[in-house]
């Protein structure tokens, strides 16, 4: 039966998905311009033409920029991980941090961003001076769709149910599209104010659960693996308040009289420590391993490569000279 889509693809001009992945990535016409070297109007052509020939507008005006279309969404990681190993295949890259000026995009909360970011970024001062790093906030615990759609190149964070889910497909022989490493361990406290009614007593369970409590909730949902650990043991807590940064959490505490739990190391880089207490959970929680996630097809990227590299020594420094003490 002959394909409708086939003539099509035979005269489409594969620079035209070059502007696309570019576009994609930038979410405007006007970066995606700069980045390619080209004039807007050269883009916004290329973009005619490619619209044509896939039939779907693929962009639309939104705001400063453009928003694509759930076609385009579909369409882009099989556009960027091709022209990847394209590249890839003409031109084996060998990164130079000296001479490179990539950008990678970085997903996490500001609890990880404060303790490694820092640290991180006087590396590259010195090692890559023209790398940049953009981090965005992680808005899940399931950050595989940002990775699978190059909205970031690597995730962040505490992610128990992603591994386990990609654990149990790997044994059971099914292919896994996402790789991971374990930058460090980290623990949760109980924190208060200064002064709290609960600060010169014992943390009892029974204590801890008829108190008031704020959640750090990436997307909003009250309920957390400290409520996950609470169920287990038939106990729950009232959360009254939940916010999504944990130096918010860390300033609502200090302004009322709700308990909140944070990464213990992450209290001295809030500037608040002496208006805090902590306690440890009165309560077995799960330990908390903080992961380096990302998609497969970088795993042999080579500057990819490279920022997991310089990720995993910032991290094992930072934690073996006590800062998470």
């Amino acid at each position: 039966m002959h394909d409708p889509i086939a003539p099509s693809f035979r005269t489409l001009d594969l620079n035209l998905l070059r502007v696309f992945d570019e576009v994609m990535a930038e979410r405007s016409l006007t970066r995606a311009a700069r980045n390619l070297s080209l004039t807007q109007p050269a883009v916004s052509n290329a973009l005619r033409r490619l619209r044509e020939a896939l039939g779907d507008e693929l962009v639309r005006r939104h705001g400063h920029g453009v928003e694509p279309t759930p076609r385009a969404l579909v369409l882009w990681p099989s556009v960027r991980e091709a022209l990847r190993q394209l590249q890839m295949a003409i031109v084996p890259s060998t990164f130079e941090p000296q001479e490179a000026s990539n950008t990678f995009i970085l997903s996490m909360a500001d609890a990880t961003a404060a303790e490694l970011m820092g640290k991180l970024a006087r590396q590259l001062q010195t090692e890559a001076p023209n790398v940049s790093l953009r981090v965005v906030p992680l808005t899940t615990r399931d950050p595989r769709k940002l990775l699978t759609e190059g909205v970031a190149d690597l995730a962040l964070g505490y992610f128990p149910a992603v591994l386990t889910d990609l654990t149990g497909r790997a044994q059971a022989g099914e292919a896994v599209a996402f790789e991971h490493q374990r930058l460090y361990a980290g623990e949760y406290v109980c924190v208060m104010r200064q002064g709290h009614p609960l600060a010169e007593q014992p943390m009892t369970l029974d204590r801890y659960c008829a108190a008031r409590h704020l959640l750090v909730s990436f997307s909003g949902r009250p309920y957390g693996f400290v409520d996950e650990a609470l169920a287990s043991i038939g106990r729950q807590r009232r959360i009254v308040l939940t916010v999504n940064q944990f130096f918010t959490a860390g300033q609502v505490v200090v302004n009322s009289d709700l308990l909140t739990v944070l990464p213990r190391h992450f209290v001295p880089t809030t500037g608040m420590s002496d208006q805090l207490v902590l306690r440890d959970l009165p309560l077995d929680v799960p330990p908390v391993h903080v992961e380096a996630l990302w998609h497969r097809r970088l795993q042999h990227d080579s500057a990819h490569q490279w920022l997991r590299a310089q990720l995993l020594h910032v991290a094992k420094a930072a934690f073996a000279s006590g800062a998470a003490a």
